[in-house]
């Protein structure tokens, strides 16, 4: 159902009172009783106003839109052939599924190399991804991913050390790059830091880039979750009160005194710290993009939403002009933070709309001759079909697959169990795979035996990380070789076919009915 029809959600933790009996246009209750409570949203809003904008409940969840859109993913399927073979020699023997190659090569150089074409984009200041980050650090290093450090950790460090306006220095931060270069293998995958406008006021990339070693920068114009800036809540009026002093929009004013009492007396729990909406203009985004090159950057990414397609042709067209590295376009209502719920489901370009436009703007470019940045598409994949889908649906330009809320939620996982191991108190749905690490995480041996005595100090939650991406490692091998395609080099569009008229419309993709026909009828009149 869509979402404008609904008027209660989980997210919001609201319900309707005639949950079988619901108006279409509005998604109110059938009747409307006078001595209900208000379950609803419109009843919630009625007693706790702004606070039922957002999913709840904060800090401890990741959250995603429910809207339904006429077409997604799931609207392609995945060909595969029974002869030949790309990338191997088409031999029954040797044209097994373990032989395909996932490792991918992006940069201007091709200097960053990826054990899986994965990058986890912009994980910043919210506190789950804070409190889950020893597990994706970790985890994200010994798989040889991309992991990157989203908006604001430096501005919302406590113990963060700012100087005439400029970051000197931030343990958090430090904190998050450490973990990541500590478990680094083989010079696999790498950290990127991303900035919005207070953390480029604050200049958080030239102190990670000349400080902590840094060598990609993201500059950030946003993301599919909304389409403001990032926002969390503050339940501490001292902490709400540095960030005030420190540039935040914060609402209430927790300077205020009426507000400051209100606050004591609880009249409310929380306070919103809210980010400012960038300003994208042409000569100023090929200034930064230099000024980061010349701060030592070796590689400039930027990251886009699912803003309107003006918007995405100008992220095209700066980004090939200005030789970025990497482009992400970020395309579903889903993240970490605490977007507002109905902006969440109800703004922007769709995800497949929006990367079937992506495409043909790199295509048109690529035809004239223009530099072509290597490009990442995010927006609710999870899963090996949507690995090698997202890939075709944009060959030979997409390189990679951003994946946020499924590794957090493997993170999570991973931490979750292993704290119940350890407290003596196994579920019985994972107690039957065993009580220990070792029994329960299916990866705990090959770790075991390459890690050796180190093996001890991988927390559970980089286990659940890891282990979910041997999952898709072997999953995506496995479409790929029933596709005959033994290296991502070798996937194109003809991969996949549409299974609606309307999919195959939007996105280019042949039709299932019409896919191969010229060779089919080659075939039946030869």
């Amino acid at each position: 159902m869509s979402l404008t029809k609904i008027n209660a959600t989980a997210a919001t933790l609201t319900k309707n009172r005639t949950e079988d009996s619901i108006v279409p246009i509005s998604g109110m209750c059938a009747t409307c009783v006078d001595g209900c409570i208000g379950m609803c949203e419109i009843g919630k809003s009625a007693y706790r106003g702004t606070e039922a904008i957002y999913p709840q409940p904060f800090g401890i969840i990741t959250s995603a839109g429910q809207k339904e859109y006429p077409v997604d993913l799931s609207h392609f399927n995945i060909l595969g052939s029974c002869r030949g073979a790309y990338g191997i020699e088409a031999d029954s023997d040797k044209a097994i599924f373990p032989k395909v190659n996932l490792e991918q090569r992006i940069g201007h150089d091709k200097g960053i190399k990826l054990r899986l074409p994965i990058v986890i984009p912009g994980l910043g200041s919210t506190a789950i991804a804070k409190n889950n980050w020893e597990g994706l650090a970790i985890g994200a290093a010994l798989s040889g991913i991309i992991l990157t450090v989203g908006e604001n950790v430096c501005g919302m460090d406590s113990a963060s050390e700012i100087k005439n306006g400029r970051i000197v220095r931030s343990p958090e931060m430090e904190r998050r790059i450490r973990l990541f270069k500590e478990w680094q293998q083989d010079g696999y995958g790498t950290i990127v830091v991303q900035a919005n406008v207070e953390d480029t006021r604050l200049g958080v990339q030239e102190y990670v880039i000349e400080k902590l070693g840094v060598e990609v920068a993201e500059m950030k114009w946003g993301q599919g979750a909304k389409d403001i800036g990032g926002e969390v809540k503050i339940k501490d009026l001292k902490r709400a009160q540095m960030l005030k002093d420190r540039g935040y929009v914060v609402l209430p004013d927790p300077h205020d005194k009426n507000v400051i009492a209100a606050f004591e007396r609880r009249a409310f729990h929380e306070f919103e710290r809210h980010s400012r909406i960038g300003m994208a203009e042409e000569e100023a985004f090929y200034a930064r993009a230099e000024e980061l090159r010349k701060a030592g950057a070796k590689y400039v990414f930027l990251k886009t939403g699912a803003y309107r397609p003006s918007d995405l042709a100008r992220a095209v067209k700066w980004s090939s002009e200005a030789k970025i590295d990497l482009l992400t376009v970020d395309g579903a209502g889903g993240g970490t933070g605490m977007s507002p719920w109905r902006m969440m489901c109800e703004w922007g370009v769709p995800g497949v709309e929006l990367w079937s436009l992506l495409y043909r703007y790199l295509d048109k470019l690529a035809k004239k001759g223009k530099h072509i940045p290597d490009i990442a598409i995010a927006g609710g994949s999870v899963l090996e079909d949507h690995i090698f889908k997202g890939l075709a649906l944009g060959a030979p330009y997409f390189k990679l697959i951003g994946m946020a809320r499924g590794p957090l939620a493997a993170a999570m996982v991973g931490k979750n169990i292993g704290k119940r191991i350890e407290e003596g108190s196994t579920p019985v749905y994972i107690e039957r795979f065993g009580n220990t690490i070792e029994e329960t995480f299916i990866t705990a041996p090959e770790l075991k035996q390459k890690y050796g005595a180190d093996f001890q100090k991988i927390p559970s939650g980089a286990l659940g990380l890891y282990t979910y991406m041997t999952r898709l490692e072997q999953g995506v091998k496995q479409l790929m070789c029933g596709a005959r395609k033994f290296a991502l080099e070798h996937i194109t569009r003809d991969d996949i076919v549409s299974l609606t008229h309307e999919a195959a419309e939007i996105s280019g993709i042949a039709y299932d009915m019409d896919a191969d026909k010229e060779e089919a009828e080659k075939i039946l009149n030869s």
